[in-house]
């Protein structure tokens, strides 16, 4: 729910009585929370995530919810992999990149996708999606 724009409505109308925006933020914050607990239920050693765009045909992945999801799978200690064809980057927030999707699928217990494409249909029991509709 466009974490950014609530964050910083919240933040505008700080002074404003309200609850509403507070509540979107704090929505967001338990969503990715309940994500990252049902991928480290799968007790994997190492975690993917499909790419960091939110839609497709994206190349903005400032500020995408996926980040606070890797962020809270990392400190439970496992390790959290990419696949960005778009980052030149070898790194990406402390975890690796990874350019070969033959290879990152084979290395990853689970994979986390916005979206499930042609590209995962051979591994979909390892991909954990929100992806009910196939459709941004």
């Amino acid at each position: 729910c466009l974490p950014k724009d609530t964050k910083q409505l919240l933040a505008n109308y700080e002074d404003v009585p309200q609850n509403l925006i507070e509540a979107i933020v704090n929505s967001n914050a338990t969503r990715k929370e309940h994500i990252a607990q049902m991928i480290i239920n799968r007790n994997p050693n190492v975690v993917g995530v499909y790419r960091l765009t939110m839609k497709a045909n994206s190349d903005n992945f400032r500020a995408s919810a996926i980040q606070g999801v890797m962020k809270r799978i990392k400190a439970k200690g496992i390790e959290v992999v990419i696949y960005e064809p778009t980052l030149k980057e070898d790194k990406f927030f402390n975890s690796k990149v990874i350019d070969n999707l033959e290879e990152f699928k084979s290395i990853c217990d689970v994979i986390i996708a916005n979206r499930v494409t042609s590209d995962l249909e051979n591994i979909i029991d390892k991909i954990y999606t929100r992806d009910l509709f196939k459709r941004d």
